[in-house]
């Protein structure tokens, strides 16, 4: 699993993922299917937020109402950034619209 943060317009969510990366069309459209077409994913250690959610990051992954294309494992944007680094993230992928294709910020 990758884990990421996703900032969309209307805030941030710390996320899980069967893809290889943030830039998955599979991905793309499992957001989509939440409403998010338009966002930018920072991928984050996933054994830094297995240490940060302890329980919680074993309750996520086996939540049979979540899908291991995207497992959403928090929601509270505040919390998020108080957890993580800024240093600990990778470099963005953005992402906006369906029909355009993902593309990683130089």
């Amino acid at each position: 699993m990758k884990a990421g943060i996703i900032i969309t317009g209307s805030g941030s969510v710390l996320a899980l993922t069967s893809s290889d990366s943030f830039d998955d069309p599979d991905l793309a459209k499992a957001l989509l299917e939440k409403g998010i077409n338009k966002y930018i994913a920072f991928e984050v250690p996933e054994d830094l937020v297995r240490s940060q959610y302890g329980q919680h990051y074993s309750v996520i992954l086996t939540d049979r109402s979540q899908s291991d294309i995207l497992r959403i494992v928090d929601v509270d944007g505040q919390r998020i950034f108080r957890n993580f680094d800024l240093k600990a993230l990778s470099r963005p992928v953005c992402h906006e619209g369906p029909d355009v294709v993902m593309m990683r910020a130089a």
